[in-house]
């Protein structure tokens, strides 16, 4: 057999990159003193890379982030927030999805909230846990359009199945009734399988009330589904008068980050 009838095989079989790697090893003459089982296994090695790489691009590219350029590594510990630096080492672990719990993310408009929610997003696409970005407003949106085009199961699951769920403006506009029936659903479906990180201009302690207090049968239901065992990241001022918003220091637009 040719090398060009290997490489044309390899390509077939969907190894291009091990196909490209064999090709520039039959045009290295250093290449030809290499064991077999070294030079092999050096083909190997660029294919596995090559297919770890593709997966998390397609896991960051599906995540669809509001900030797909944000890194635990870039955050901004010196800008007058309260943060709780250790804390959120530990969570860039990911053990928090290995145990299925929650993290809330609590704080005023441009405080970094979004930018730290898809700065663990994003290390949870280097672990290869399926991930997904969504506005709350717009995921209510898609469901309610969903049910209205006989697709509402199918919708359903594709925000209930990611391991990470990241909901940005969590609870920043009531909920009807029936978006109250569909946040409880899609909890439900994601209770004790998987993790959510919530972003919330509201303290938790007034999440009862956005969801309609002792008006609403499901406000209890609801937040029993994502309460317990919870991480809390609350971003607060160290001093409020010389605040400034992570839009500035991140360099964002306006529009970029709740």
């Amino acid at each position: 057999m040719t090398n060009q009838a290997t490489i044309d095989k390899l390509i077939e079989m969907r190894l291009t990159t091990m196909a490209d790697a064999f090709r520039s090893q039959t045009m290295d003459p250093s290449m030809k003193g290499i064991p077999f089982e070294d030079r092999f296994g050096l083909l190997v090695d660029v294919e596995y890379s090559s297919r770890k790489n593709n997966r998390l691009k397609r896991l960051i590219h599906n995540a669809e982030f509001d900030q797909p350029s944000a890194s635990i590594a870039d955050i901004d510990y010196s800008s007058g927030r309260k943060l709780n630096k250790a804390l959120i080492k530990r969570l860039s672990g990911c053990e928090y999805i290995s145990d299925c719990r929650n993290i809330f993310i609590t704080g005023a408009t441009g405080s970094g909230k979004s930018y730290l929610a898809c700065a663990l997003g994003m290390e949870a696409c280097k672990r290869y846990y399926n991930t997904k970005y969504v506005r709350l407003p717009d995921l209510l949106l898609d469901l309610k359009t969903a049910r209205e085009n006989n697709c509402y199961r199918k919708t359903m699951a594709k925000y209930a199945n990611p391991i990470l769920l990241i909901l940005d403006e969590w609870l920043l506009i009531k909920p009807t009734e029936e978006e109250q029936k569909d946040i409880f659903e899609l909890l439900h479906c994601r209770r004790k399988r998987s993790s959510t990180i919530f972003c919330s201009q509201y303290q938790r302690d007034g999440w009862y009330e956005q969801l309609g207090g002792d008006a609403s049968p499901l406000a209890d239901a609801i937040l029993d589904r994502i309460v317990h065992d919870a991480y809390m990241i609350d971003i607060i001022p160290v001093d409020p008068s010389k605040d400034i918003s992570m839009r500035e220091v991140y360099g964002l637009k306006e529009s970029d980050c709740m």
